[in-house]
């Protein structure tokens, strides 16, 4: 079903122009199908607010065909902003305290920028605390996105991350641990997941959080929910992620080590680029390093050389695991199964997951 443009946020226009079924408030209110309001807490820096906020719209979109669907996006106003942004997020995003008056019936949270390795010491750690505390109590599921499954392990779990001996950076084939679980419902039971992180909450400690597992692979856990199976969502890979998002890290990082940001020059994505783009790759470094040597500036990056040749492995099962999250959130919000927290449905095991299991 259509997402609502029930604001000019310039996502919508955008979403529009990619072909995705994008609904005006009027005629929104023209059809007798059920709402649904997720929000999204937008916690991506500057250069990565507007495409972070664009990716999630886009899974929502094309998710299940059962609601006409109104994303709320908002951010903390502890997190620093350049004017364009400031501007940005005062036209079109909601604040924290709007959205816990109006009431919403699902929650993502994205990733975000972390200086230095204690999350604890990140401006955005009590608040966002405060909005999972209160999604807990009022939204039928939150779903986390890499830092945000670490920060919900560490604070609500006792599960603190570990830094990787290298990036984790890359496309990797994942199988499923959990193959009854609805969210995972006509999801391959091998698939991809883009992954970029420097940090890992282990298997074994999403055993040791009392937590349900359901797909993982040589990197770690990517997906996993909370122990009744669905109030919380964790992914702690990017299946949001655009073809070029990786390209686009990867061309950060080498105009960082150009300027002398970074040692080392950053290595290839793992299985993302094929033979002839990392052909393409290798002679760039090449000529990077002899104007590097010669004193002059870098050469351009071979971006056009590149799009082309990426392949994208992992979308269609992103929106099948989003779909199935929506239907889910329907189901018990828009039912007779009722919200998770009012009588009649165990707030434990909404799903009844956990007497099935037993």
């Amino acid at each position: 079903m259509p997402i609502v443009a029930h604001n000019a946020l310039p996502t919508f226009e955008r979403l529009s122009e990619e072909g995705i079924s994008v609904l005006p408030p009027d005629r929104a209110s023209q059809q007798d199908i059920r709402e649904l309001h997720i929000g999204l807490l937008n916690m991506m820096p500057d250069k990565a607010l507007v495409a972070t906020e664009r990716q999630f719209f886009r899974l929502i979109a094309g998710s299940n065909p059962i609601a006409q669907f109104y994303m709320h996006p908002f951010t903390l106003p502890e997190l620093s902003r350049g004017q364009r942004m400031r501007e940005h997020v005062a036209a079109f995003y909601d604040s924290f305290g709007e959205l816990r008056e109006q009431g919403l019936d699902a929650l993502i949270i994205t990733g975000a920028n972390v200086i230095g390795p204690d999350l604890s010491k990140q401006p955005f750690w009590e608040p966002l605390i405060e909005v999972i505390d209160w999604a807990y109590d009022n939204v039928t599921s939150t779903l986390c996105s890499c830092l945000a499954t670490h920060a919900v392990l560490e604070f609500r779990y006792w599960q603190r991350r570990t830094p990787r001996p290298s990036k984790t950076w890359g496309v990797f084939p994942h199988y499923l641990v959990d193959k009854r679980h609805p969210l995972v419902v006509d999801v391959n039971t091998r698939f991809d997941v883009p992954h970029s992180r420097w940090n890992d909450v282990s298997r074994a400690q999403f055993d040791a959080a009392g937590l349900r597992v359901l797909a993982q692979s040589d990197v770690g856990v990517h997906l996993a929910t909370s122990a009744d199976g669905f109030r919380f969502v964790f992914f702690q890979g990017h299946p949001e992620y655009d073809t070029i998002s990786l390209l686009k890290e990867y061309k950060r990082e080498v105009k960082r080590y150009a300027k002398g940001e970074l040692g080392h020059y950053p290595p290839l994505v793992d299985h993302y680029f094929n033979e002839r783009g990392q052909a393409i790759l290798r002679e760039f470094r090449a000529r990077l390093e002899a104007q590097r040597g010669a004193g002059n500036g870098p050469p351009e990056f071979p971006d056009g050389l590149l799009i082309d040749d990426l392949d994208n492995t992992w979308r269609d099962t992103a929106h099948a695991i989003v779909s199935n999250w929506a239907g889910l959130v329907y189901q018990l919000t828009h039912s007779d199964r009722r919200l998770p927290f009012m009588d009649g449905v165990d707030p434990d095991d909404p799903l009844g997951l956990i007497a099935e299991r037993a």
